[in-house]
């Protein structure tokens, strides 16, 4: 990369010389649908070097190779999609801290709508999430600096930094005349992934709130816990607010449950290199009945454990549909401390659906009807998702998006309420319903068979 940055316009000239010299003998050997591949590219170089040297002749104020190189190469990738991006040093620093589950911010998951820095949802039990950051709340200042203009990752770079230092954020919200502040402190970020609840006649309640390296392990232990105190007939399983994380551990939570069979596939832009991932044998409780909750805070990992449980019968899914971020990202380690951000693939859940903009559909929507949390949900916008970020890629199926009347109004009625207690919380209260329905039906089922062999 350092070549690149000190040498860059003798690089141009050269190549775009060298490639105007044998452009005619080398397109007389390619395929007519290769020569106008070829001819746009010779063309687009020579489009890139003319800008190239008249912004370094006639620009108002000297500008360096290393500026220019990597403003092309941010507005390169900015083209694409909102997950990838092109990652300077500070910001790829600060990166390689994500998947420990600990580092220092503020707590919140952020995507781009409209132009805006909008929250997705505010982790569980940090800053952001006590100060009463809501999902759906536009950033517009940070510090006081203007947000526009901002990529996410720079967002984010701005947002992190050394513990115990305040970081003031002007809010937008819906129903809100003037601007939001709140002075949060920054904590070293250690996201309590999962904690659990006895519901009582033997039906036990899971949170995961997080997909980090402990997720699969801290699951098991909570389940253990709960089967001291008396055998489980059903789990609720809790993904709502979950963004997601490691795609190792939404293997292996799956493997919780399901022990045989495909739990996620990634495709890529050639079909025929298909990653596909197994769930792990011999960690599953396959004899409990399982109710996953998610909602439109639910991204990521979150809907890979809930399409593969969903399509293996192995839990039904309630709430609300799902982000729908059913992308695969990579990054790349470029030097001189650099690196990008690259979406390589699409996620695909065990039968084949793509999980991306479309999200996952509840097997059963449900409404939250605690009349406090339907008045704030009623001063909110549409529930924000994937297909609400700009340049957000495409469904390959096709297929009709989930817009339909019972979805929107699902979603507009949706306000997580995961401070609740879960005995508390009327989706939960609902799943638990259906999982006492379930067992009924398990023993008149059972009963019958008995009166019949008898």
């Amino acid at each position: 990369m350092a070549l690149i940055h000190r040498s860059l316009p003798l690089l141009v000239v050269v190549f775009t010389l060298a490639l105007n010299s044998f452009a005619e003998e080398k397109t007389a050997e390619l395929k007519p649908s290769e020569k106008k591949i070829s001819r746009e590219k010779y063309e687009n170089l020579e489009l890139f070097q003319k800008i190239y040297q008249f912004i370094q002749a006639n620009y108002v104020d000297p500008v360096s190779d290393k500026q220019l190189m990597e403003g092309a190469i941010k507005g390169m990738i900015e083209t694409l999609d909102p997950h990838s991006a092109f990652l300077a040093p500070e910001i790829y620093r600060e990166m390689k801290t994500d998947t420990s589950g600990r580092f220092g911010g503020l707590g919140i998951e952020i995507g781009m709508k409209n132009d805006a820095i909008v929250i997705v949802a505010p982790m569980e039990d940090t800053p952001a999430w006590r100060a009463g950051v809501k999902s759906g709340d536009r950033i517009l200042r940070i510090n006081g600096e203007s947000t526009k203009g901002l990529t996410l990752v720079e967002a984010v770079a701005k947002m992190r930094g050394k513990k115990g230092l305040a970081v003031a954020l002007s809010l937008g919200r819906d129903g809100s005349e003037r601007p939001i502040e709140v002075k949060l402190t920054r904590e070293t970020i250690k996201i309590k992934s999962v904690r659990s609840e006895d519901l009582g006649e033997g039906f036990g309640y899971v949170r995961l709130a997080n997909f980090n390296e402990d997720a699969a392990r801290d699951i098991r232990r909570e389940l253990e816990k709960l089967e001291k105190k008396s055998k489980l007939k059903g789990l609720v399983f809790d993904l709502r607010m979950n963004p997601g994380g490691l795609l190792d551990q939404a293997v292996d939570v799956a493997s919780l449950f399901m022990d045989e069979g495909v739990v996620v596939s990634t495709i890529g832009r050639d079909p025929a290199q298909k990653e596909v991932r197994n769930a792990k044998k011999g960690w599953a409780r396959k004899d409990l009945p399982v109710a996953v909750l998610v909602n439109s805070g639910s991204a990521s990992a979150s809907e890979i454990v809930a399409g593969a449980l969903q399509d293996s019968g192995r839990a039904i899914v309630m709430g609300q549909p799902t982000f729908g971020k059913g992308s695969v990202q990579t990054v790349v380690d470029l030097g001189n401390d650099m690196g990008m951000k690259l979406t390589i693939a699409r996620y695909y859940t065990p039968s084949g659906r793509s999980i991306q903009e479309k999200g996952i559909q509840p097997d059963i929507i449900l409404d939250d009807f605690d009349p406090k949390v339907l008045a704030a949900a009623r001063t909110r916008r549409e529930s924000f998702r994937e297909r609400d970020l700009r340049r957000h890629l495409k469904n390959p199926d096709q297929q009709k998006l989930s817009d339909d009347a019972e979805a929107k109004d699902a979603a507009k009625d949706e306000e997580p309420n995961s401070k609740l207690n879960p005995k508390e919380d009327e989706q939960v209260k609902q799943a638990v319903n259906y999982l006492k329905s379930f067992e009924l039906f398990r023993k008149v089922s059972e009963a019958k068979s008995q009166h019949g062999s008898g």
